[in-house]
């Protein structure tokens, strides 16, 4: 949803939008709770849902909802010939509601607050008339005896479904509800100003990264030379780093790539990553012997063959890359298998379910 909320928002200036959220799912699929698909009165489609296997059903009823308004519940499971579903055996649990204008001063918040980076969760009621609320870290305002389910979610970090589940009395009270709660995105902390930082940042934004570029030579460290970034910094690197872990901005998703190739740069910058307490990844980029020279530096810093062995490098994984473009692709894959704690062996050579649940995301 986070993607496609902007041009929800610019569609509803003009007329009523259906949106369709996955808000459950069993087993394989091919996405996860939170997907997001809008639908416009002309038929337009913003966003997916799945990879083909549902659309078209859920266009039918996007219609329908927008025609009478009435939300919509409809679960599809694995594929029987009859009805759509999903052949990778799964189940999804898709929720389609009518936006109209009154509903866009929510979203434009719920927007702002994704724009600022502001943790928060939005929950919908799954019912033919929904209702819709922010929760923020900290909130105390009571809401349908949901608020502490909501926030316990939002705690957690995890999007799920909250409030009764049958029809009993309580359904009223507490009527079963998604609540899609929206992380501050991962960190990629990039040291160094070069054509590869450069295609990283482009390539970990599409991720969901949220990308910084630091260095210190001031006439490369420029945003006109990293529009992808979210911030360009000019700063020694491991000045940077150690800032940011005081000012409380670093936490165990946090990705540290060393590009510099420069020993002034690499060593200090590894040096104080490895000290951190909780980062998800450290990697510096180089041949083997750079690898080794810079190993045989920190070790006469003090640092134990332990924490030596934290680092990744040479970076990436071995997919013949050569250009800038295809080391951002062999990097971000190397940090997508360690975050997922996955093996990166092609999917033809494993068994098992392909779709699984990561461990972490951005």
């Amino acid at each position: 949803m986070r993607d496609l909320l902007g041009q929800v928002l610019t569609v509803l200036r003009d007329q009523p939008v259906a949106l369709a959220r996955i808000v459950d799912r069993t087993g394989a699929a091919p996405r996860d709770v939170g997907a997001a698909m809008a639908v416009t009165g002309a038929g337009r489609v913003i966003g997916s849902l799945s990879g083909g296997c549902v659309e078209a059903a859920v266009l039918t009823t996007a219609a329908e909802v927008l025609l009478d308004g009435a939300a919509s519940l409809e679960r599809f499971a694995a594929d029987d010939e009859l009805t759509a579903g999903l052949p990778c055996g799964g189940e999804i649990e898709v929720f389609v509601e009518r936006l109209d204008p009154t509903a866009a001063p929510l979203l434009r918040e719920l927007r702002d607050a994704l724009t600022a980076h502001r943790p928060l969760a939005y929950a919908t009621t799954l019912a033919a008339t929904p209702d819709r609320k922010l929760f923020y870290p900290g909130s105390t305002e009571p809401w349908r005896d949901l608020d502490r389910d909501a926030a316990a979610l939002l705690a957690a970090g995890r999007s799920g479904l909250i409030g009764a589940q049958d029809c009993t009395p309580a359904a009223a009270h507490r009527p079963r509800t998604f609540v899609q709660v929206f992380g501050c995105p991962a960190r990629l902390i990039l040291a160094g100003a070069n054509d590869y930082t450069r295609a990283l940042t482009v390539t970990a934004a599409q991720l969901g990264y949220h990308v910084t570029v630091v260095d210190a030579r001031e006439t490369f460290t420029t945003a006109a030379r990293f529009p992808a970034a979210h911030a360009v910094v000019v700063d020694w690197p491991h000045r940077y780093l150690t800032a940011e872990q005081h000012a409380g901005r670093l936490d165990d998703r946090t990705v540290v790539c060393v590009l510099t190739h420069d020993p002034k740069f690499d060593v200090p910058t590894l040096a104080t990553a490895l000290q951190l307490p909780a980062l998800a990844f450290i990697g510096a980029l180089g041949s083997r012997r750079a690898h080794t020279d810079r190993t045989r530096r920190l070790r006469e810093l003090g640092l134990p063959e332990a924490t030596l062995a934290r680092v990744r490098s040479p970076l990436g994984l071995d997919l013949a890359a050569h250009t800038p473009e295809e080391t951002a692709i062999s990097i971000l894959a190397e940090i997508l298998a360690t975050r997922g704690q996955t093996s990166a062996r092609p999917l033809s050579a494993l068994t098992g379910p392909i779709h699984r649940r990561p461990h972490h995301a951005p």
